[in-house]
């Protein structure tokens, strides 16, 4: 059996923004760790079990979360790059706000191809931090849908703080 489809598709502009900055990699990926907690689903999936509404699993999720943003994963590619002959220090995350993903779920569901932004921190070759991630609004507008773009505004002025707190320059591209 074959089901019926049709396509669609819609070409956005993508912004790819590297900072090259003069932190050492452990010590900015440590505080960037600690602005950005980690997601903890089971303490989440308690909440709801306990009957909790949503202000409450809001707030239950981004209580540790000084700017608004969670870590939904963390993954440090070294282990399965060191045998393909690079040693290279890496780490990538999956960061967001449940509470504007909540709100481009409602709104447009096929936009959660793009939330939560994946962000990518390596050490260069002098032992400097590198942060490497893609303007989340720009693929946001995209869909055509106000509020949507809004979000995506707000996912990158919220992104934009982020590297303020952690010392780094704000790209202009996330400017207030």
């Amino acid at each position: 059996m074959s089901y019926d489809g049709n396509e669609s598709g819609a070409e956005y502009p993508a912004r790819r923004i590297s900072v090259s900055t003069g932190a050492p990699f452990d010590v900015l990926r440590r505080r960037l760790e600690a602005l950005v907690p980690a997601f903890e689903p089971e303490r989440i999936r308690a909440a709801v079990a306990r009957g909790a509404g949503w202000e409450q699993l809001r707030r239950e999720a981004e209580r540790d979360a000084p700017y608004g943003l969670c870590r939904f994963r963390t993954e440090d590619p070294g282990w399965l790059m060191r045998p393909a002959g690079s040693d290279t220090a890496s780490v990538t995350y999956l960061i967001g706000s449940l509470t504007l993903q909540a709100r481009i779920f409602r709104l447009c569901p096929a936009a959660m191809i793009h939330v939560p932004l994946r962000l990518e921190l390596h050490e260069d070759r002098r032992g400097r931090a590198v942060v490497g991630f893609e303007q989340p609004g720009a693929p946001l507008a995209a869909f055509g849908i106000n509020k949507v773009t809004q979000a995506g505004r707000e996912l990158d002025r919220m992104l934009g703080d982020l590297l303020e707190a952690l010392e780094l320059p704000r790209p202009g591209a996330l400017r207030r």
